[in-house]
């Protein structure tokens, strides 16, 4: 490989991770939304639970549509077709706020998601073939490192934005006079557009930079077929459970952690414990006595999360000297150790081992799709494409624990992600017998 494609191969990656970065940013950064949007569209937690339902569902429908565009109009023009498309979605959420229907705004969310979609299908298969297939896995962790960053900063930047004066309840918007009622709505809305309004400003600079920025083409035909020789492809096709059964396990475990320490009563401990306590008041700013006590145990949730940015940052350089493989079953194994250490222990003991999970979960989505899709050369757009849509798998395996956890409780209800994190193993363990 000549220096010239080299220095093209380091400014392309960088310009890649930029976009990994600002999908994870806005990602999270939208969840901030859901206080808001519940009191100004006067939402159930129902409907308000169905805005991650749409994002969800973009990555369902528009997936296989995504890939089997890309493949066509390459990675570049796939990378501005999906900043462009986020660029409307925010966009929307102007007359969404404005005029107060919550059709629109989940119509903004659905296109934001797409556009997100888009990027995801395109991205990550072209970190991928921008350069070695040795040194895939490393390069895609990177970049997904970069993604871990983005959602770890916009919960704060969300706070000071958008959360950062009091959301009325329902009850005491009624009691507001009419006048008053319309300049708190007013705000409101306002409260949500300017932060979305900058955002797409944002994105649209990003696209017309990638508009004029020269990438490597590294897409040279469209091959005949592809969905059918993928669907053929068994190493593609488990790579796609595994992508399926990750995310699930990852959103379980981090959709329930505040409910599970909950039930073990674990704010009591933390009240009780001045090391703890330090910890909670710190990440709260907020002396214990004030606050909720689902806020307490909460505010915990930030090292499961931060666990898989730092574990990124590890793994692509783990990946780049042990075989990405063999890394991957070694994660998969630290999930399930600690798993069953949280199963069968209680306080803080069982708080920590949880917790600690997202550090193992960090190499695996990027891992398992570079896994999944070497040696496929010009059909990776398309496979990007079907392993992008088993990230479903957030949306189907949660309800199952929840299901799980109703019946027999939330330590039992472990063994469904155990299963999950079985298979993540079962597969590295297979890339390993393929590779010799």
């Amino acid at each position: 490989m000549t220096t010239s494609t080299n220095k093209s191969y380091t400014k392309a990656f960088i310009f890649l991770t930029s976009l990994f970065f600002l999908w994870g940013f806005i990602t999270v950064l939208v969840d901030s939304l859901i206080p808001r949007i519940r009191e100004l569209f006067t939402l159930s937690y129902f409907q308000a639970g169905l805005v991650q339902f749409a994002f969800f569902g973009a990555y369902f429908l528009l997936s296989i549509p995504a890939g089997y565009i890309l493949a066509r109009i390459g990675y570049k023009k796939g990378i501005i077709l999906g900043l462009s498309t986020m660029a409307v979605g925010c966009l929307l959420f102007y007359p969404a706020a404005s005029y107060r229907v919550f059709g629109i705004f989940m119509l903004a969310y659905f296109v934001l998601a797409g556009g997100i979609t888009i990027l995801q299908v395109a991205a990550n298969p072209y970190v991928a073939v921008l350069g070695s297939e040795e040194g895939a896995s490393s390069r895609l962790n990177l970049s997904q490192a970069f993604n871990s960053l983005g959602t770890a900063i916009a919960p704060a930047i969300g706070a000071m934005l958008i959360l950062s004066d009091k959301v009325k309840s329902k009850d005491e918007i009624a009691a507001l006079s009419e006048t008053a009622k319309e300049q708190y709505l007013l705000a409101e809305a306002e409260a949500v557009q300017t932060p979305f309004i900058g955002i797409a400003g944002f994105i649209i600079v990003l696209a017309l930079i990638f508009v004029f920025v020269k990438l490597p083409k590294l897409l040279e035909k469209v091959p005949n077929g592809g969905y059918a020789k993928l669907l053929s492809n068994k190493s593609l096709m488990m790579g796609a459970i595994g992508i399926f059964v990750y995310v699930g396990a990852e959103v379980s475990i981090g959709s329930y952690l505040v409910n599970y320490f909950m039930d073990m009563n674990l704010f009591e401990a933390i009240k009780n414990s001045a090391f703890m306590k330090g910890i909670s008041e710190t990440l709260l700013n907020a002396d214990l006595g004030t606050v909720d006590n689902k806020a307490i145990v909460g505010a915990f949730v930030t090292f499961y999360w931060s666990g898989a940015m730092i574990g990124r940052f590890i793994g692509a350089y783990l990946t780049k000297v042990i075989a990405p493989a063999k890394v991957l079953m070694s994660f998969a194994i630290g999930a399930l150790a600690l798993i069953l250490i949280s199963m069968n222990t209680s306080g803080f003991v069982a708080m920590w081992t949880i917790l600690a999970v997202g550090l193992f979960n960090s190499i695996m989505f990027p891992t398992i799709f570079t896994l999944a899709i070497d040696g496929l050369d010009d059909l990776k757009p398309q496979a990007s494409g079907v392993l992008c849509t088993m990230i479903v798998g957030g949306a189907i395996i949660p309800p199952l624990y929840g299901l799980l956890t109703d019946n027999i409780g939330f330590k039992l209800a472990f063994v469904l992600v155990i299963l999950c994190y079985g298979y993540i193993w079962f597969y590295g363990k297979s890339k390993i017998k393929v590779s010799k």
